[in-house]
């Protein structure tokens, strides 16, 4: 039986276009648990984006900050501010750095931050 080469592109491409709609689907899924972009910087003390939220100032640059919990996971939407997380109080130990737009589990608690120039 002879099938004419439109018919299995059109099919192949179908088929594409299902397995890239799946793909997204999966994707979304883990964006989910996090709450919406917003402009800001925001640490969380659970991973996610969950538990208690300590808002950071963007404006306080330079200035060593030792929230009451640890925080596990940030979010910071800013166009020229970055935050440092540390894993220690005091700014100290080993650090972390956001960049100026992320939303991300921290590589371990971060028991202190400090504002910096993106």
């Amino acid at each position: 039986m002879f099938i004419p080469r439109t018919t299995i592109r059109s099919a192949a491409a179908a088929a594409a276009t299902a397995a890239t709609l799946i793909g997204l689907g999966a994707g979304t899924a883990g964006a989910a648990d996090w709450p919406p972009l917003q402009e800001g910087g925001y640490l969380y003390a659970g991973s996610n984006g969950t538990g208690t939220v300590t808002a950071v100032d963007l404006d306080d640059l330079g200035t060593c900050h030792t929230p009451s919990k640890a925080s596990l996971s940030i979010q910071i939407v800013s166009g020229s501010r970055s935050v440092v997380v540390y894993s220690g109080a005091g700014c100290a130990g080993a650090s972390w750095a956001s960049g100026s737009l992320a939303q991300s589990n921290l590589p371990w608690a971060a028991l202190s931050y400090r504002v910096v120039p993106a």
